[in-house]
């Protein structure tokens, strides 16, 4: 639970009951001290109430008219002394709460919370052996009190500017080390998804700073190693073309003239000797069906047509080629014209993924309608192939003939990606139209 919180969480979150802590052992204090304060600091008025008690007494005495000494004295006190005489048909003296005058603002519930001693000074008055009163030390405690209560505050205050100072102060700190952080942690996931070109801010602690530097030497190096594996996979995708062009030329004039032989000298055989029938016809149908395997093969080693044609071109022949061999299948497409100005190895790249996404529709997609798209927006070529088939396997995204393209896309610094939506298979290629244009042509 506790990971789970928030750097400012954690570390405001002990602060805070640390100064809550605080204000309570204040308050503890407070009332634990403040009995004893009140008892110390009237001390003096209950000696001095028993000291007057005794010095009347002893004038009551020796007084011949006791009662008029007792009057007299009773009338000489002021009502707002602490000290008083309180006859015995008055009762008990009130407890020291009681006799509040005024609280200067004191709230109730602070008066509540301390607990305020008995004062136990009420000293018996005596006339003719008779006890007819007491004089009592009633303090008024209001100012006491009020003392208090402003110590209170003073201790509250102090601990709330305390609070918002440290909390200002860690918010601060907070800040100062948690914006690196997060553009450290930013500029990872840039660094994870490919992105070696922006730099991470350098800031912070000297901790955190040398951090976000090896982090941006990281990218540095990932940037270099990235750039060697497109320039090799650039290399291997051209000897690639090289050996498949090699293929192609050896099948076309090896095999092709042995093939156009064959099938001269069984019709030269046939002319000849009329009696060979169907035997003659048969070796006709396998060399035109030789021929024809020739061609595809040839087709697939090396597009001839790219170079002479356009790609726009030779893409709209796929199309009718594909129509031809599944008309059960409704295939659309929206063809850019300007892929005519694109030259190789992006135009074969584009040209292959077509046919080998179709020949994964033709083969395996089991669809009714397909869709083709190849546009050019700015200074990126955008290929889709999408068909209603049945989708793909969930443990083989991408298969032989697409991983192949992918290793072709990433030499050309694009992305490949396969994905189901809305019941539809869709595989999108993104190519950088200027990076495929600049780069060196295979040979």
């Amino acid at each position: 639970m506790w990971q789970r919180l928030s750097f400012r969480t954690q570390l405001f979150l002990p602060l805070g009951l640390s100064f809550l802590a605080a204000l309570v052992m204040g308050g503890v204090l407070l009332q634990s001290f403040a009995t004893g304060q009140l008892a110390d600091e009237n001390e003096p008025g209950r000696r001095s109430t028993r000291t007057v008690a005794e010095a009347l007494n002893n004038s009551l005495k020796a007084s011949d008219d006791p009662r008029k000494i007792l009057d007299a004295f009773v009338h000489s006190l002021d009502s707002s002394s602490d000290i008083q005489f309180r006859s015995v048909e008055a009762g008990p003296a009130p407890s020291p709460k009681d006799s509040l005058r005024d609280l200067h603002g004191v709230p109730h519930w602070f008066v509540d919370l301390i607990a305020i001693p008995e004062m136990d000074a009420a000293s018996p008055v005596i006339i003719d052996g008779r006890r007819v009163g007491d004089i009592v030390f009633m303090p008024d405690l209001s100012a006491d009190l009020f003392e208090k209560w402003i110590g209170f505050l003073a201790l509250t205050s102090l601990i709330a500017v305390l609070m918002m100072l440290t909390g200002t102060i860690a918010y601060l700190f907070a800040g100062s080390v948690l914006r690196p952080l997060q553009d450290l942690g930013a500029g990872l996931t840039r660094i994870r998804r490919g992105d070696y070109a922006t730099p991470i801010p350098v800031a912070g602690p000297q901790e955190i700073r040398q951090s976000c530097e090896e982090a941006n030497a990281l990218a540095m190096t990932l940037a270099q190693l990235s750039q060697d594996n497109r320039d090799l996979l650039h290399r291997l995708v051209s000897l690639q073309d090289d050996e498949r062009r090699d293929l192609a030329r050896e099948l076309h004039d090896e095999l092709g003239p042995l093939l156009f032989g064959i099938r001269a000298s069984t019709i030269a055989l046939s002319e000849t000797s009329g009696n060979l029938g169907n035997p003659a016809q048969e070796v006709m149908r396998s060399v035109e069906a030789l021929q024809q395997t020739n061609r595809r093969i040839l087709d697939r080693l090396r597009p001839l047509y790219i170079e002479e044609l356009g790609l726009e071109t030779s893409v709209q022949t796929l199309l009718q080629n594909f129509r031809r061999q599944a008309p059960h299948i409704s295939l659309t497409a929206t063809i850019d014209p300007g892929l005519n100005e694109i030259d190789r190895p992006l135009a074969q790249t584009v040209y292959r993924l077509i046919q080998e996404a179709l020949t994964n529709v033709l083969r395996h997609a089991g669809a009714n309608n397909a869709h083709v798209l190849a546009t050019i927006a700015g200074e990126v070529l955008t290929i889709e192939i999408s068909d209603d088939g049945g989708g793909f396997p969930a443990d083989n995204v991408f298969g032989r003939g697409l991983t192949g393209m992918h290793e072709r896309v990433r030499a050309l610094s694009g992305s490949l990606s396969l994905l189901r939506a809305d019941e539809r298979t869709y595989v999108r290629c993104r190519l950088p139209v200027e990076t495929a244009r600049d780069a060196p042509a295979a040979g």
